[in-house]
């Protein structure tokens, strides 16, 4: 099967067109989330508009992973908005400083390949080496560009090679800072008479600490300004250091994800003090009662949910699922998405890796573990995936 039998313009518009009634169905769960938070700004989804706290959002909650990365460039304002369109429940932001201490959206601090950097020849003195998390990478880093001269970037698509349709968008955004998409999302959520959810990650956060650019304390005062530092509020706050989300929690109330990597790693800020804990001791009974005591979900890569065998196959279910939520603790795996080159080996289809592979069948695995929620590229295909559950 290729990648235009499966991607293109009319399978999008009929998933598009399939969607709308899902979405609305979707929306309308939120709305009911809304509606039970309150009356005033607060159920209108206006400023501090909250939702009842996460419990009630739909299950499984499909969270736009990046925005609607799997058709916009990442983190730009165009896929946070067509993932809202589509009906996604929550929106993800990945949080990086500038220079002079702004939040910005991005997925890393490299900016190489997510923006027109590189082709600015005034920048070109900027780029450099260094190590962030014990890995060198060679390029452009926004701890080294003031909010004003990041503004005059341009966004791209990372992917091209996987995600030409996307390349037609190139250019059409700036990098937004965080304090943008509250203000976008309150906006909305007054437009839409619901609040608009969102997932943040602090990245990097121990990296940034050194540098003099905690990201902890700006986002907690970006929080109270907005309204979403309560437990009920319409948001989520996860790391993959733990140690951030504890600050966290020390700062503002909203809810809490630790995020967790393959089982085998540690945490940066383990590396960083010596703690020998890996992410295999995270998820047993003693290392989820700790995250527990600080957190409230978990944000496990899909592997520790149902492993792959050395073929790529999924294999048997963890018990990851279950001992979390004994724990009390939400669980919002990622990512999946819908090309063969990102799904298991059960569930690709045909030899292009591009092409769209049986996602609904690995949705359906995935959700059949009792999962919460799932990060996905592509919210609309998560959204009818979830419709079936």
């Amino acid at each position: 099967m290729t990648q235009g039998a499966n991607s293109g313009p009319a399978r999008r518009a009929l998933l598009g067109a399939a969607v709308l009634g899902t979405a609305a169905g979707a929306v309308g769960a939120g709305a009911g989330v809304a509606q039970a938070g309150g009356s005033g700004p607060a159920g209108q989804g206006g400023h501090g508009g909250h939702g009842g706290g996460y419990r009630r959002l739909p299950v499984p909650t499909v969270i736009a992973h990046r925005g609607a990365s799997g058709y916009r460039p990442e983190h730009t304002l165009g896929s946070y908005q067509l993932a809202l369109d589509m009906g996604a429940h929550v929106i993800e932001q990945d949080l990086v400083p500038t220079k002079d201490g702004h939040l910005v959206c991005r997925h890393e601090n490299d900016i190489t390949g997510t923006t027109d950097v590189a082709d600015r020849p005034e920048f070109a003195g900027r780029r450099t080496t260094k190590s962030v998390d014990g890995t060198s990478y060679t390029g452009w880093f926004t701890e080294d560009f003031t909010l004003a001269e990041l503004k005059t970037l341009r966004a791209k698509e990372r992917i091209p090679a996987v995600r030409q349709r996307n390349t037609l968008y190139d250019g059409r955004w700036s990098v937004p800072t965080f304090e943008e998409v509250l203000r976008w999302a309150e906006r909305e959520g007054r437009r839409r008479g619901r609040p608009v959810w969102l997932h943040v990650e602090t990245k990097h956060p121990t990296y940034f600490r050194g540098l003099g650019l905690g990201l902890e304390e700006p986002l907690a005062k970006l929080l109270r300004r907005y309204g979403r530092d309560e437990r009920d509020s319409p948001v989520f706050l996860q790391s993959f250091e733990p140690s951030s989300m504890r600050r966290m929690a020390r700062l503002v109330s909203s809810p809490r994800v630790v995020l967790l990597d393959a089982a085998h790693t540690r945490p940066w800020d383990f590396v960083q003090t010596g703690d020998p804990r890996t992410v295999a001791d995270l998820v047993k009974p003693e290392g989820l009662d700790w995250i527990a005591s600080f957190a409230q979900g978990l944000g496990p890569t899909l592997d520790l949910v149902i492993p792959k065998d050395a073929g790529g196959r999924l294999t048997k279910p963890t018990t990851l699922v279950r001992d979390a939520h004994a724990r009390g603790l939400v669980l919002h795996p990622y990512t999946l998405r819908n090309e063969n080159s990102f799904l298991p080996a059960d569930f690709r289809r045909g030899t292009d890796p591009n092409a769209y592979g049986d996602v609904f069948g690995a949705y359906r695995t995935y959700f059949a573990t009792g999962i919460d929620g799932i990060f996905t590229d592509m919210p609309d295909t998560g959204l009818l995936a979830a419709d079936e559950v």
